[in-house]
């Protein structure tokens, strides 16, 4: 860990233990050190550059949410100390809705929700960030679903001029970290597997899927199985047909004591010219931004599947990127 402090043992170590000393140690201010000055932070609903920013919206998101915690199920990580690493992080967040705030008046209720982050860090500071939150999962909890809350969320923050815009590739920001992961098996797995789907191939599902997987997905759904898979996965790629899919960053790992693991960073672009999991075709132009991890196993001697699947985009951000270009507000 040539540059970090050395409290931490190793790079999941920082990831998790930084997540905790800012959040729930209220170590707020220590963004100063451990987020570069210019750093660039996306989210499906943003782009903020400079830890300024970060501060402010860490801030906000306590005040509203006082009791958050924030529990690291896992770091899925490439490169190294000297040239920088890249972290693609799950974490399970509790907190209740106490106050008022972005999400309207304080309701009170209890959530439960997962984000994946990807981070690059080097000499103890990230300088780059990629942050998926589960925001349908968090609004329906609250009350409200994906569609209404961003159609509310336009009006308060000013109306279709002014409110902040969701990401795409023209608003985007260019960061320091310029590589692509690793060139492990399971990474490399998990990208064919994920560009078989979105090439419409659905029986990479049955081929690929162990039978009984268990799966994660936008608004704390869980899903076993064949169906489950089969019926995000096409929905996401039946709204957006003709969309670009990329992957723009692979990484896999085969750790001690750890199944074999692979996180994808990947985006769609195109049309909303299909239906699927975004209702009558709108011809509104969308980009999605999502992170999927996974387990693989081999319960069957021979037959390597994936056994667990983690998969996140913002439908919030999807649906402000329509209402913003229908009118429909």
């Amino acid at each position: 860990m040539k540059g970090f402090d050395p409290k931490f043992a190793d790079f999941p170590d920082y990831i998790i233990g930084i997540t905790k000393e800012i959040w729930e140690d209220r170590g707020i201010a220590t963004l100063h050190h451990y987020y570069a000055h210019e750093i660039v932070v996306r989210s499906p609903a943003s782009v903020v550059v400079g830890n300024q920013g970060v501060i402010g919206a860490t801030m906000a998101t306590l005040a509203e949410f006082p009791d958050r915690e924030l529990l690291g199920e896992d770091v899925i990580w490439s490169g190294t100390p000297e040239t920088g690493m890249l972290s693609s992080h799950r974490i399970i967040s509790t907190a209740t809705h106490a106050r008022d705030g972005i999400y309207g008046a304080a309701s009170g209720k209890k959530l439960q929700y997962r984000i994946l982050a990807d981070c690059h860090a080097k000499d103890n500071a990230i300088d780059d960030e990629w942050l998926i939150r589960d925001q349908t999962a968090i609004v329906r909890q609250i009350g409200w679903e994906p569609k209404e809350f961003a159609r509310t969320l336009i009006t308060r923050e000013g109306g279709p001029e002014i409110c902040v815009k969701p990401l795409t590739p023209a608003n985007d920001r260019p960061g320091p970290y310029t590589g692509h992961g690793n060139d492990s098996e399971w990474g490399q797995r998990h990208a064919d597997l994920l560009t078989r789907l979105m090439g419409a191939d659905m029986a990479a599902i049955e081929a690929e899927y162990d039978r009984a997987a268990t799966l994660h997905y936008p608004g704390g759904e869980t899903g076993h199985g064949w169906g489950a898979a089969d019926r995000f996965w096409m929905g996401l790629r039946a709204a957006f047909p003709d969309a670009t899919f990329t992957i723009h960053h692979k990484i896999g790992r085969d750790d001690a004591n750890m199944p074999p693991r692979s996180a994808i960073r990947w985006s769609l672009h195109g049309k909303h010219s299909g239906w699927g999991a975004f209702g009558a075709p709108t011809g509104a132009d969308v980009y999605v931004l999502g992170i999927s991890h996974a387990e693989w196993g081999e319960l069957i001697s021979g037959q390597i599947k994936l056994r667990r699947e983690w998969t996140l985009f913002d439908e919030t951000a999807v649906w402000k990127q329509i209402l913003l270009q229908t009118g429909d507000l």
